[in-house]
C-alpha cells in the first residue's frame, strides 16, 4: 500500500507538568495544613475519661495533704521547723537567705521523693475503680513559696528559676519532678493544679501539680481523625484521577490532530506524484512525432495506465478512512487452500522488488471455510506486501502455511525480514501507526494496512497473533474456527 511516514510521536509538554505538580503540591500542602490543625485542635480538647475519675480520688486522697497522702507533714518539717532560722537569714541578708532556702528545699524536695507514694495510691485508684491501666501520669511541684507576715509572701523555689543548690535530677522545666512516667506535660494532660496556703503569720504557700495521660493518646486521636485522613486521600485522588483522564484524553485528540495533519500532508503529497506523471505524459502524447510513432506512444499509455491505477487507490484508502469501522462480510464456503494459491500467483506476477520467492504449503485437509473473498484477500496480501517491503535481504523469502488442529484451521505467514520489536508490536494494529527509523522509516504508506487486516479478522470472528525475532523475521498465524 502506497503512502508516508507519519512524524514522531513525541510530545513536550513541560509547562503543563509543571502547572499540574504545583498545583497538586499546593493542594496537599492545604490538606496537610487542615489535618494538622485538626490534630492539634483534637489533641488540646482530648477527653480521657480515666482522667477525671483519678482527679477526684486524688484530690479526696490529699484533703488535709499536701502533693501525696503524708506530703504535708514532710513539708512541715522542713518549713516550720526552718521557719526562724530562715527568717533570720532573710532578716541578715539575701545572700545568706537565697543559700539556706535552697539547702532547706533541696531537702524537703528529696524526702518527699523518697516518700513519694502516688504509684501506689494510682493502682489502687485504678483497680478499684477498674480503669485502663494504659495510663500514665506524673506528679510536680511548681512553686513554694513561705510567709513570716500573714500573706507576705517570699519565694523559696519558682518554675524555672535557677537554684544550683537544689538537685538537678529534680527539676525540670515544668518543675520539681517528683515521679511518673508520662514524659510530655501539657495542659491537655493537667489533672489537678493545687495552691494551699494559711493566711497568718509564719505559714507557707505552695503550689503543686498531677498530670494523666493515656499510652495511646497519638493512635486514639488518630482513629478519631480516620474520617478527615479518608475525605483528604479521596479529594486529592479524585483531583489526580480528574487531572488523568483530562491529559489522556487531551493527548488522545493532540495526537488525533498530528495524525490528521500528516494524512493531509502526506496525502496531498502522494496525489501530486501519479497526476505529475500523467500530466508529463499526456503532453508527451500531444506532440506529433510521439503521435506518429507508437513504440514511443505505447510505454507513455502504460505510464499513464499505472499512475491512474495508483491515484485510484490512494483515493480508495482515503475513502475507507472515514467509511470503515468493521466491513460488510459476503460470506462464502470456499477452500482457503484454493483462495490462497490464487492471491499468491497473482502476486508473484507484480513482485519486482528483487529476489521474492513465495512458498505455499497446504498442510489442511479441512480447508473449507465460511469467508469474504474481498476481503480475505485484504488480509493476506496486506501481511505478504509488508512481509516483501520490510525486508532487506538480498532473497526475500516468504512462506504460507495452512494447517489444522483441534481448535481450527491456521494461516502462517512467515518471512525472513527484519522482525518487529515489543514496543511496535504493541501498537501495530492501530490507525495510521508508522514506526520510525531503519526499514521502517525508507518504506513508504499510510499506516493502514495492517489496520486493516485486524478490522478484518476480527469482522470474521477469527484471531490473529504475531511471533517475531528481530533481525531473523516475523510470524503471522490467522486462526479460523471450524
Amino acid at each position: 500500500m502506497i503512502g508516508f511516514p507519519l512524524r514522531g510521536e513525541k510530545h513536550s509538554i513541560p509547562v503543563h507538568t509543571v502547572i499540574a505538580v504545583l498545583s497538586l503540591l499546593t493542594l496537599s500542602c492545604v490538606q496537610f495544613f487542615l489535618l494538622y490543625n485538626t490534630y492539634e485542635l483534637k489533641n488540646d480538647h482530648y477527653y480521657l475519661a480515666e482522667k477525671g475519675i483519678i482527679t477526684a480520688d486524688y484530690t479526696a486522697a490529699i484533703k488535709n495533704d499536701k502533693v501525696m497522702p503524708g506530703g504535708g507533714a514532710i513539708l512541715d518539717k522542713y518549713m516550720t521547723g526552718n521557719m526562724a532560722a530562715l527568717e533570720a537569714a532573710y532578716r541578715h541578708g539575701r545572700g545568706d537567705f537565697e543559700r539556706l532556702s535552697q539547702l532547706v528545699c533541696d531537702s524537703a524536695f528529696r524526702d518527699l521523693r523518697v516518700a513519694y507514694n502516688i504509684d501506689s495510691l494510682l493502682r489502687v485508684i485504678i483497680r478499684r475503680r477498674r480503669l485502663d491501666p494504659n495510663i500514665r501520669y506524673a506528679s510536680t511541684i511548681e512553686s513554694l513559696q513561705i510567709a513570716f507576715e500573714r500573706d507576705q509572701y517570699v519565694s523559696l523555689y519558682q518554675q524555672g528559676g535557677s537554684y544550683p543548690l537544689i538537685d538537678s535530677t529534680l527539676q525540670t522545666k515544668d518543675g520539681i519532678r517528683l515521679g511518673g512516667t508520662l514524659g510530655s506535660l501539657q495542659a491537655n494532660n493537667l489533672a489537678r493544679n493545687v495552691t494551699v496556703s494559711s493566711s497568718v503569720d509564719h505559714s507557707y504557700l505552695i503550689s503543686f501539680s498531677l498530670y494523666v495521660d493515656s499510652y495511646d493518646r497519638k493512635s486514639k486521636i488518630l482513629r478519631l481523625m480516620m474520617p478527615a485522613f479518608l475525605l483528604s486521600f479521596l479529594s486529592v485522588a479524585s483531583v489526580v484521577l480528574l487531572y488523568f483522564i483530562t491529559f489522556r484524553n487531551w493527548m488522545r485528540q493532540k495526537k488525533l490532530s498530528e495524525m490528521k495533519s500528516d494524512f493531509i500532508n502526506g496525502i496531498t503529497h502522494e496525489f501530486h506524484t501519479p497526476l505529475s506523471a500523467i500530466i508529463v505524459a499526456n503532453r508527451m502524447m500531444q506532440k506529433e512525432k510521439v503521435l506518429t510513432n507508437k513504440e514511443t506512444l505505447l510505454p507513455l499509455t502504460e505510464v499513464v495506465q499505472r499512475q491512474a491505477e495508483r491515484l485510484k487507490t490512494l483515493i480508495g484508502q482515503a475513502l475507507q478512512i472515514t467509511t470503515m469501522n468493521r466491513p460488510a462480510l459476503n460470506k462464502e464456503l470456499l477452500s482457503v487452500n484454493q483462495l490462497l494459491e490464487e492471491l499468491l500467483q497473482d502476486y508473484r506476477l507484480q513482485a519486482t522488488e528483487g529476489k521474492v520467492s513465495i512458498t505455499l504449503y497446504k498442510n489442511a485437509l479441512r480447508d473449507e471455510v465460511l469467508v469474504d473473498p474481498f476481503w480475505f484477500a485484504t488480509i493476506i496480501l496486506n501481511i505478504v506486501d509488508n512481509a516483501v517491503k520490510y525486508n532487506d535481504k538480498d532473497n526475500k523469502e516468504v512462506v504460507v502455511t495452512t494447517f489444522g488442529d483441534r481448535k481450527g484451521l491456521h494461516i502462517a505467514i512467515e518471512d525472513n525480514g527484519v522482525g518487529i520489536t515489543k514496543d511496535v508490536r504493541k501498537h501495530l494494529f492501530e490507525k495510521f501507526y508508522r514506526s520510525t527509523g531503519g526499514t521502517h522509516s525508507r518504506v513508504k504508506g499510510l499506516g493502514l494496512g495492517l489496520f486493516y487486516v485486524k478490522q478484518v479478522v476480527d469482522s470474521h470472528g477469527w484471531r490473529i497473533d504475531i511471533n517475531s525475532v528481530v533481525g531473523k523475521g516475523s510470524v503471522f498465524t490467522v486462526s479460523i474456527p471450524l
